[in-house]
């Protein structure tokens, strides 16, 4: 394991302090929150842990099934105690960029179903000003050429709708998320200043299924770092 790896291993499993039994427990997507989730299925396992778990996504459903995580639909949540999640970018105001996974319409509905929601990252996610990671957007596949014209009046950069490589040859297929939407990458670059503004613009665009930034939903950013792990707690947030 790389010195980077073994640093986000241990934010992740740091954010499980906040994790106890009787919970409902919001389960994120990406490469360092993957860490909570092993911990997590390790306390249910060794130490008795009772939570039941809410997936972002099928990749983290198929994590959790695999260490016998209890486990419900989205759909039958009608609030849970706290959702850990990662993050493609963050600032100082605890704004989020999200979705690089592919999940991000799944990860605000849950995070907004929370009582609190922690991130875990590592260093490289932490941004003075939130854009120079492609901001996603997921459409309606029956929209999504309409949307582009639009975010494109606004959008300082290109629009383009993500692909993925789908066999040896280098083919590329439009990339579906897990509810069958696709997915609009933004190139913003470092200038969104004003998130919940830009927000609700974009959110305001018919065919437009949900955006890639979380605003005023983060209480707390566990962060990997080569001096160690970082906590910052949100001033205004709910874990005050």
């Amino acid at each position: 394991m790389s010195d980077v790896e073994a640093l986000k291993r241990e934010a992740g499993i740091a954010a499980c302090r906040y994790v106890k039994s009787g919970m409902n427990v919001g389960l994120g997507t990406g490469s360092t929150v993957k860490y909570t989730i092993i911990e997590i299925g390790r306390r249910v396992s060794e130490e008795g842990l009772e939570i039941i778990g809410v997936p972002t996504s099928e990749a983290t459903r198929e994590l959790a099934e695999s260490l016998d995580i209890p486990l419900m639909e989205i759909s039958d949540v009608k609030s849970l105690d706290i959702t850990i999640d990662g993050a493609d970018e963050f600032d100082s105001h605890f704004s989020l960029i999200k979705g690089g996974g592919g999940a991000l319409t799944r990860e605000k509905i849950v995070a907004n179903l929370s009582k609190s929601m922690i991130v875990v990252a590592d260093e490289s996610k932490r941004v003075d000003i939130l854009g120079k990671f492609n901001l996603p957007v997921e459409v309606n596949p029956e929209k999504f050429s309409t949307v582009i014209e639009e975010i494109s009046s606004i959008c300082p950069g290109k629009v383009f709708l993500r692909r993925t490589t789908t066999n040896t040859e280098g083919e590329e297929n439009i990339y579906v998320t897990d509810n069958d939407g696709y997915i609009l990458d933004c190139e913003f670059g470092p200038t969104i200043v004003n998130p919940a503004v830009m927000e609700r613009m974009i959110s305001g665009i018919e065919g437009v299924v949900d955006v890639g930034l979380f605003v005023g939903i983060c209480d707390a950013v566990f962060v990997a770092s080569p001096s160690g792990v970082e906590i910052m707690v949100n001033p205004e947030g709910r874990l005050c």
